[in-house]
């Protein structure tokens, strides 16, 4: 049900357009002036209006004039008894959505009022959409007014406009998507496609159909033709994440592909050609790959066109506050809860961390802060705190492990000390071994890493029989090493 506002000095006129619209199930207010309508759209919300073009006085068009000068977006239909083809068009130059002429026909009201309305309910869902968008974007913007973010910024203003391919080498969590989101956004490819391929997250045998798609009948389970990343980022820019963990011999097709603007489908013999802008990501120095035989030194060249190194968050430190703020809000609103900063300590606190993880380290560590605050205001504490799960009380600094405080936790880490003798080296019985394997500290990360060592030395460095011995898949031991930066140099089985 809608409320509409009809203006006009005939009481006849204003009794059809009531009866035949309360009939269709709208609430209709009538008036007999522009200046009476003026006062009901000033204390009632009105979804559409229906005016008289004459009246005494002041005429429906400069109601309409009124309107777009007060900025009131709510959508008029004119009436009038003088057809004429200048009346429609002063109307809708005017801002009126339709134009009706004397005597009015209830069918054809009932038509234009539901087209009227049906438009207002699109401009409103555009609107939300827009302001999804502008928030979605908000959440993507890259954040930081340090000397290498600027740099980077100038560097995607200037790479954005061209076609030419774009390799985002960086550690993992510092924001090398924001800035392949960026390249797109900024460019005339902004209105197509953005598709993302994480090559380390697909199983191997899959990766080629993800990339070229497939015909009907191409491998077991392939029963209908099914498009690629590419074919769907035609006209569009198509992310390849962690590019470093392609095949090499996909790496060949892949450089075909960029070379030739054509490939095949999974199956397939005609050839399909397409136009995408590639972004690539990797977590690792490519061209220590290329060096090692790991990664194809011509499509290392291909994809570096432009260059760009996404700096650490401990190489930026200035860049902390802005982005601690940026995910303290959205965390605070996200659970109902009212933040409205971070004590000054509490910045020089988290400007003092490695950060290892980066900026997605930071936006978990603000987000814990932020759920176990007891205050407006993050102070250092609750930082500390939210590092072992511990909520602080009434400023009294929470119970932290006995091996290092918060305070000196970075300084042991970027020192890398051994364990003193006594802190613990524990001894787990080794299947088929004279000797336990010997952990030197309690540290999870540690003893897994040593694990997985010990796995690939008995398995003679072949994946598939370690992890075996691990009791995990091949995938999961291939994320592990990868995350820890470390390969072994056999082959998998």
């Amino acid at each position: 049900m809608a409320t509409i506002l009809c203006v006009d000095d005939e009481p006849s006129v204003a009794l059809v357009v009531e009866d035949a619209l309360t009939q269709a199930g709208h609430m209709v207010v009538g008036v007999q002036s522009v200046p009476e309508a003026l006062q009901v759209l000033a204390k009632d919300s009105i979804d559409l209006i229906i005016s008289d073009y004459r009246m005494p006085g002041l005429t429906g068009l400069e109601l309409l004039d009124m309107l777009r000068r007060d900025g009131c977006d709510v959508p008029v239909i004119m009436l009038t008894g003088y057809a004429s083809i200048e009346h429609a068009v002063a109307s809708i130059r005017a801002g009126a959505v339709d134009y009706i002429t004397k005597p009015l026909r209830p069918q054809q009201l009932e038509l234009a009022v539901s087209q009227a309305l049906e438009l207002v309910q699109l401009k409103r869902e555009n609107e939300a959409l827009r302001r999804e968008v502008m928030e979605l974007r908000s959440e993507r913007q890259i954040v930081g007014d340090s000397e290498p973010i600027r740099r980077l910024l100038r560097t995607v203003a200037m790479a954005a406009p061209t076609k030419a391919t774009v390799l985002l080498q960086g550690e993992s969590g510092t924001g090398k998507e924001l800035f392949a989101r960026a390249i797109h956004e900024q460019s005339d490819r902004r209105d197509r496609p953005f598709i993302q391929l994480n090559c380390a997250a697909l199983p191997e045998g899959l990766i080629e159909s993800a990339l070229f798609g497939h015909e009907r009948g191409a491998f077991t389970g392939a029963i209908r033709r099914v498009e690629g990343a590419f074919e769907r980022a035609h006209g569009g820019t198509l992310l390849l994440d962690e590019i470093s963990e392609m095949r090499l011999d996909l790496q060949a097709k892949l450089l075909r592909v960029l070379q030739e603007r054509e490939f095949e489908r999974v199956g397939g013999t005609s050839p399909v050609r397409v136009d995408v802008r590639i972004v690539a990501t990797t977590n690792r120095d490519l061209g220590a790959e290329v060096a090692q035989g790991k990664f194809r030194q011509d499509l290392y060249y291909r994809l570096s066109v432009i260059p760009m190194l996404i700096p650490p968050l401990r190489e930026r430190p200035e860049d902390i506050p802005l982005l601690a703020h940026r995910f303290a809000v959205r965390a605070a609103a996200d659970i109902g809860k009212e933040v409205d900063g971070i004590a000054p300590d509490a910045l020089d606190y988290l400007k003092q961390q490695p950060w290892p993880g980066n900026v997605r380290e930071l936006q978990h560590a603000v987000e814990r802060a932020v759920i176990f605050a007891t205050e407006p205001t993050l102070q250092m504490q609750t930082f500390e705190g939210a590092r072992y799960g511990l909520t602080p009380s009434h400023g009294i600094s929470p119970v932290t492990p006995p091996e290092s405080t918060p305070a000196t936790a970075p300084q042991k880490r970027r020192a890398a000390s051994p364990p003193s003798p006594g802190t613990g080296r524990i001894g787990i019985p080794q299947p088929g071994a004279s000797e336990p394997v010997v952990f030197s500290s309690f540290n999870v990360a540690d003893a897994e890493r040593l694990l997985i060592e010990r796995a690939l030395a008995a398995a003679s460095g072949n994946r598939t029989r370690a992890a075996d011995l691990l009791g995990i898949s091949v995938r999961t031991l291939r994320n592990k090493l990868n995350s820890t930066g470390e390969e072994d140099q056999q082959p998998e089985a």
